[in-house]
């Protein structure tokens, strides 16, 4: 435990970029492999705005990336947060501050953009592709980006987790989110091992189903848990969902003008 804290209390941002890159490479070809839909579509054309939402977030990211290392310095020094409170050993840490930053800096404000309509409108540019696979993963408007970063401070101050943690949160979050989105056959039995701790392909395959209530569940990113114990837990049959919004058939999701100012067109029905 103390070389992986030591790790991620330095990590370099070469190697932060590696682990970005690494995971869609690798799912990317794993998908290619064996896909859990079979698209007709241009991957890489598809990819191309799936990857500038990513460069926009990084962006957002790097700009918040100060903030969120002197929120964790502070609960530290202060004592401050869950893990500061318990006084906990690295295990216990990781063991309770990981859930917490998953929770609070995820699940929770995935939720909430699906309740709130205003912010509901930057969340449907994740929602609007309808070829979904793990270049989806980080397709969130600008805005939205925005609204993750800060609820990853509000997690930050919650579980008191040391920046060790916090790093070590967000290199999981970013690869377990090009999983679970990535286009891959899991078979069925190793499905329903992983899901029961783990976000699976299958298990968020439901939450991009273009009309509700299956939009509405399975908002989890790394942990499947929150969903079976706040009862968003849907096991709906995946071979008869559908991908994108059913408010938005007809529009281009690969438009990128479109996409950037979806959020802000009053045509676009919030109710869904």
């Amino acid at each position: 435990m103390e070389t992986i804290a030591q790790y991620f209390s330095h990590i370099p941002s070469a190697h932060r970029a590696l682990i970005l890159a690494g995971g869609i490479t690798l799912f990317w070809l794993i998908e290619s492999a064996i896909p859990l839909v079979s698209f007709t579509y241009n991957k890489w054309r598809h990819a191309g705005i799936n990857f500038f939402f990513t460069f926009t977030t990084i962006i957002i990211n790097f700009g918040f990336a100060l903030l969120i290392v002197l929120s964790s310095d502070w609960c530290v020094n202060h004592h401050f947060g869950l893990v500061q409170w318990l006084n906990s050993p690295l295990w216990l840490t990781l063991l309770i501050g990981l859930p917490v930053l998953d929770l609070v800096g995820a699940y929770l404000v995935h939720f909430i953009e699906h309740k709130i309509k205003w912010m509901w409108k930057f969340h449907m540019v994740h929602h609007s592709d309808i070829y979904v696979d793990t270049t989806t993963a980080n397709r969130h408007h600008p805005g939205e980006s925005v609204f993750r970063a800060v609820f990853t401070i509000i997690a930050v101050f919650v579980s008191g987790a040391p920046i060790w943690l916090v790093m070590l949160y967000q290199s999981l979050s970013v690869v377990l989110s090009q999983f679970n989105h990535a286009n891959i056959k899991l078979p069925r039995w190793a499905d329903r091992l992983i899901k029961l701790v783990i976000v699976t392909p299958g298990m968020h395959r439901v939450h991009h189903h273009y009309v509700r209530p299956e939009t509405d569940s399975n908002y989890g990113n790394i942990f499947s848990f929150w969903d079976r114990l706040f009862g968003t837990y849907s096991n709906a049959d995946t071979n008869k969902l559908q991908y994108g919004l059913d408010v938005l058939t007809g529009r281009e999701d690969g438009n990128l003008k479109e996409q950037l100012l979806l959020p802000f067109d009053k045509k676009v029905k919030t109710d869904y």
